[in-house]
């Protein structure tokens, strides 16, 4: 399987010059291709009877090569391939825009997006790599030795230069100690195990948000780029590099710790995109990470022979009694603590989840042939969906 490495370089003043040329050519070829096809698209949509051609990658490389370089020297001191990818992004955007997956692309800024794509001669040394037109690059970290590289990406995170490429591993089957295991996600903590383990998020933009604030208050009054404007802005940045790092750092470990000790892991499809509408809980739920969480989660149980099950969003876990299986009606967010009338069994609500979670996917797994069990309910018939959902459970709890 394929893994992405990214390691921080350790770049001369140099090529620090250099590398940010390329990322501006990358920028300024992206934001002409932009420029192009957005006009086109508003040409076709005024003038159905006079249409043009879409432009393709090829087609807008072709363009940028006989209209933007001739009048832009600069483009000759860097690589062709920074151009070339970006048009080549520019293109992969726009269908994902035409196939609804994503919205339009947007416009880059330069204090924001810096990175490129390179190609060719690429050399991986012990602690060091030699890249087109910008030659040996040190590195702070150990490279993986024996790699052929294809492309690789260099990027800029605040004042740090990250390069990352893609490599061949093979899979790591380690011994598990649980079976089945059911993780609720939560705001108040990051995950709770249905083996009773609780995992309490990072929670790094609470901790450093009055040093955020400050910062940003002490910006408000400085003149647009001007030095002092430039230095507190890196500070801003670095600021955020850091929380977001802390926030990688744990879900790493997480994600780990699940995927090499679980068999199975049981997860809920959560609509995050949802719940950041709501602006009282979009912080706490940005600041967590869940979607993060579930891409880590993905590749690290291919690695390392685990299996994830998603249950559908509309699943009733934490109404659902794990004891005997009854569905509460309704069930408020500020109920911490899960009551149930029906067998007085009393237990945390983000705990009661988790066993629910760990239970439905056993009984998926066990369940017989000629029982069909189906968590997938749908938007649509809300009520009718409810009430199937809990005669689902009800039946899978009898046959267990």
């Amino acid at each position: 399987m394929l893994l992405g490495f990214q390691t921080e370089l350790h770049p001369n003043k140099q090529q620090k010059t250099l590398l940010a040329k390329h990322a501006g050519v990358a920028r300024h070829a992206w934001n002409w291709g932009l420029w192009l096809t957005r006009n086109i698209l508003n040409h076709n949509h005024h003038n159905p009877d006079s249409k043009l051609k879409f432009p393709t990658a090829i087609d807008l490389h072709k363009l940028l090569v006989s209209m933007v370089k001739p009048k832009n020297y600069w483009y000759y001191e860097v690589s062709k391939c920074a151009p070339q990818y970006a048009l080549r992004y520019l293109s992969l955007a726009w269908k994902r825009c035409f196939n609804k997956v994503s919205g339009q692309p947007k416009f880059k800024k330069k204090a924001r997006d810096n990175s490129f794509t390179l190609d060719g001669s690429i050399t991986v040394g012990f602690n060091r790599i030699k890249l087109p037109r910008i030659g040996w690059i040190k590195t702070y970290e150990i490279l993986p030795g024996n790699v052929t590289l294809s492309s690789v990406t260099i990027s800029k995170t605040a004042d740090k230069w990250f390069v990352s490429f893609k490599i061949e591993a093979e899979p790591q089957i380690t011994e598990k100690s649980v079976d089945v295991v059911g993780v609720d996600l939560g705001v108040k903590t990051l995950a709770t195990l249905s083996t009773g383990e609780v995992f309490v998020g990072a929670k790094s933009l609470r901790k450093l948000q009055a040093k955020l604030s400050r910062l940003q208050y002490l910006n408000r009054h400085k003149i647009k780029f001007s030095s002092n404007w430039k230095k507190a802005q890196l500070k801003i940045a670095q600021l955020h590099s850091k929380i977001a790092n802390i926030r990688k750092d744990t879900l790493h470990k997480l994600t780990t710790y699940l995927a090499k000790n679980h068999s199975q892991i049981v997860i809920e499809d959560l609509n995050v995109s949802g719940m950041m509408a709501n602006h009282k809980l979009a912080k706490a739920v940005g600041s967590m990470g869940f979607y993060e969480f579930r891409r880590q989660l993905e590749y690290k149980c291919e690695l390392y022979g685990s299996k994830l099950i998603i249950v559908d969003r509309w699943f009733p876990s934490s109404k659902t009694c794990s004891r005997c299986g009854t569905v509460k009606e309704s069930l408020l967010l500020s109920e911490r603590v899960f009551n149930c009338e029906h067998c007085n069994f009393s237990c945390d609500r983000d705990l009661n989840a988790a066993l629910n979670l760990a239970m439905a996917g056993s009984l998926l797994r066990n369940a017989s042939a000629n029982v069909r069990v189906s968590l997938w309910t749908g938007q649509r018939r809300r009520c009718q969906i409810e009430a199937r959902i809990e005669q689902i459970i009800i039946d899978l709890y009898r046959l267990s």
